[in-house]
Formats: structure tokens, C-alpha cells, sequence
């Protein structure tokens, strides 16, 4: 892939990078109401400004980017990833857009015959995000790997914080509690629109969150 990057001139430019153009890109689906409300905003979203803290601005934001991770070819594909800045920070985030799509198996199910490979890139995860020692089969594996990509571009564009939003367009909220159980692992209880903050086993902080976005997109 191209590392250039070509400047959006509306919603419609996001389709073409979704892995099923045709299926995925349609009112009601995450994609659609991601590109829409980054685009609405000419920046960040008013619900993930919110998660980074005060002042925060979009530096840039790039849909449906790729981050590689150990164990295997699949990359982590972040729905959005952006480069924020807030007075005195900058900030890598990468953001899982949800409409009513679930995030998938749990570490669980995802390891069931499990290659070396996934072995090798879950034993990866945990130890970058610094997981307790303890079982994590419950935990949406989805999740997990989403905040390894933003910690990941956090140090490979030098940021002084992480941060992983979960932007859902759900006004029932779908799916929090699989939020919630994944910030439990970190000892952090889960709140709709109230930003968390891990210190991760480099020192570098880790926000995540869960923002709730507009009804209209």
C-alpha cells in the first residue's frame, strides 16, 4: 500500500477502502456513519473531542488504516485512525466505529486450534498493553487488537499518548458491556462518554472510551 495520501473531498472517498465496498457502505453500517460524521465535523467529532480532553484538534485522520501486527498477515484495521493534539499533547487514536455490528469473537472462540502465529501475537498484545496475568477468553478479541494498533502508532509517530475510542452510533448502547469488560481487565470500570487512562508497561498513558455519536449518521 501507497504510503500518499490523498486529501477526501466527501463521505463517498471512504468506500473504496472497505474490505466489501458493496456490502459494508450503507446507511445504518458503521462505515457509512463513521465517514459521515468525520466529515460533518471537519475534524473530530464533537463525542471524540470529548475523550481526549480539552481543546483537543484533528491533525490529520485516515480511514480504514492498516497496522500490522505479530503472528500472522491480517492486519489491525482501525475504522479511523487519527493524530490529534490538544495544547500540550499529541496524541495517536485509533477509533472502531459501531452501529449495531457486534465486535466479533472472543479471545476464546478466535483461539480455538490456535496457529503459533496466533499464539505468538496474542502473547504480543498482552504484554503491550501490560494485561494481568488471568484469563481473557471472555474478552472480545476485536478489542484487544484495535488497542494494540493505537499504541502501536503511538510510539512509531513518537505521540505523547494512545488512545482507543469506541465511536457508537447506537442509541442503545449495543455491545457496551463487552466495552466494560475489557476495561475491567484493566481495572477501570466503563462509562458511556467518560474517558479512561491506563499506563501502559512503557509509562506511556492509554485513554480509551466509549463516545456515544449522533443519531443522524
Amino acid at each position: 500500500m501507497s504510503k500518499i495520501l490523498i486529501p477526501s473531498s466527501g463521505p463517498d472517498d471512504w468506500q473504496q477502502f472497505l474490505a466489501d465496498p458493496q456490502k459494508q457502505w450503507k446507511r445504518g453500517y458503521s462505515a457509512m456513519a463513521a465517514a459521515l460524521s468525520w466529515e460533518t465535523a471537519q475534524g473530530l467529532p464533537p463525542e471524540v473531542a470529548a475523550m481526549l480532553g480539552p481543546d483537543a484538534k484533528l491533525l490529520f485522520a485516515i480511514p480504514e488504516h492498516k497496522v500490522a501486527l505479530p503472528g500472522g498477515r491480517r492486519e489491525s484495521q482501525c475504522d479511523v485512525f487519527a493524530l490529534a493534539r490538544t495544547e500540550d499533547e499529541t496524541i495517536a487514536v485509533a477509533v472502531e466505529a459501531k452501529v449495531n455490528e457486534p465486535f466479533g469473537p472472543t479471545v476464546g472462540e478466535w483461539m480455538v486450534g490456535a496457529s503459533a502465529g496466533k499464539t505468538e501475537r496474542i502473547t504480543f498484545i498482552r504484554d503491550l498493553l501490560g494485561l494481568p496475568v488471568g484469563p481473557i477468553e471472555h474478552v472480545r478479541y476485536q478489542l484487544l487488537h484495535r488497542t494494540a494498533a493505537a499504541v502501536l502508532e503511538a510510539d512509531r509517530f513518537k505521540t505523547d499518548r494512545a488512545a482507543m475510542i469506541v465511536q457508537s452510533f447506537s442509541q442503545e448502547h449495543r455491545w457496551f458491556e463487552d466495552f466494560a469488560a475489557f476495561t475491567e481487565l484493566l481495572g477501570l470500570e466503563a462509562a458511556r462518554g467518560e474517558p479512561l487512562r491506563h499506563i501502559l508497561p512503557s509509562g506511556k498513558p492509554l485513554d480509551l472510551g466509549w463516545a456515544v455519536g449522533s443519531a443522524a449518521f
